[in-house]
This record gives structure tokens, sequence and C-alpha cells, in this order.
């Protein structure tokens, strides 16, 4: 199981998806033409294209987004190199800076085994027999995998890793079934 693009870190609620992906974010302006580096956060670094329309600023902050169009894209030392509509210089450029998003709508199609992290949210989580443990608070992003973080009905709180090797995702049914592995769902 693979998580796709980073989403703004709150959904509006369990189980609905966010206004907007997260993408990239601005690291620095990159000599003189009004060119800045940036740090793709998105598996699909394809849809960096002159002309596509991007938001700057954090989707979950307090403070407006930025629209920003992409006016030149190119590779220089292992890094992407992005200009924008309107900033041609250095000086221009000094303030962008932050996150860099897209609407929900552009996501790319997900694949088999891929999910949103609010399409896992709120769903139950079931032991290998069917019984119910508990219904998933949250997904982690980790460096390997992500976690599922699973509220039990008993009280505590497990991690549990999202691999589609330990479980299968049902959505139509609304629930996750966790295999049988000793201590898997154990507190």
């Amino acid at each position: 199981m693979t998580r796709p693009e980073l989403m703004s870190d709150t959904a509006p609620s369990a189980g609905q998806a966010p206004e907007r992906l997260i993408v990239a974010r601005i690291a620095r302006p990159h000599g003189l033409q009004g060119e800045v580096t940036v740090e793709i956060l998105t598996d699909a670094p394809e849809r960096f294209v002159p002309g596509l329309e991007l938001a700057l600023g954090d989707p979950d902050g307090p403070g407006p987004l930025r629209p920003l169009v992409i006016s030149a894209v190119r590779h220089h030392s292992g890094k992407l190199l992005l200009r924008f509509e309107g900033y041609d210089d250095r000086d221009s450029i000094e303030t962008l800076r932050g996150l860099l998003s897209v609407p929900f709508e552009q996501a790319r199609e997900l694949g088999p085994d891929e999910y949103w992290p609010h399409q896992l949210t709120g769903l139950s989580v079931v032991d290998a027999s069917g019984e119910r443990v508990g219904a998933v608070t949250e997904v982690i992003p980790g460096a390997a995998q992500d976690l599922l973080s699973v509220k039990r009905d008993d009280g505590p709180t497990v991690l549990v890793p999202a691999v589609a090797a330990l479980i299968t995702v049902e959505l139509d049914a609304g629930r996750i079934v966790v295999a049988d592995l000793p201590g898997l769902l154990d507190p």
C-alpha cells in the first residue's frame, strides 16, 4: 500500500477529501533570472509544466494563498528549478518561500493498492476473524511505510503498519482487516 501525494494536514472531517494537495516546497532563489529551487513533495513530478497554476502558502494556515503560474521548468544538478509568471528577477522572487499546492481535483489517479489518508480515517479495524477491534483515527506518514493509528474499542491506541502484507482495505465494507499476526493489534 502506498501513499500518494501529500495533502493538507487537516481534512474537513474524517472521510472527506481536503481542498488542496501539497506538491512542493519552494526552497530558495537560484541565480538572477527569477528561478527558484523546489523540493518535490509529490510522486507525480511530471505535473510541473509551464501553465500549471499553483498556490503558495499553507492550505491549513490562517493567511491567504498566493496564486502562481509556472512559466518555465528546468532541471539543474539534480534539482527542479521553476520560474513563475510576473517574477522575472531575483528581487521579485525573494518573497517566494513555502508550500505549493494544487486543488484536490487535480490529484492523479490512484492505483489499486493506493488510498488517500482521508479514505482510511474512520474505517473500522477488524481482526482476521472479522471481530471489530477499533477504528483508524489517523494515518501517520513514515519513511518506510505509513502507520495507521488505531483507537481500540477497549481504550488504548496501537500503530499498525499500512502495508499490503498486513492489512486488507475494504472501502466498500468500511473496514480494514488486519492479518493474524501475534501482537500486531495488542496495546
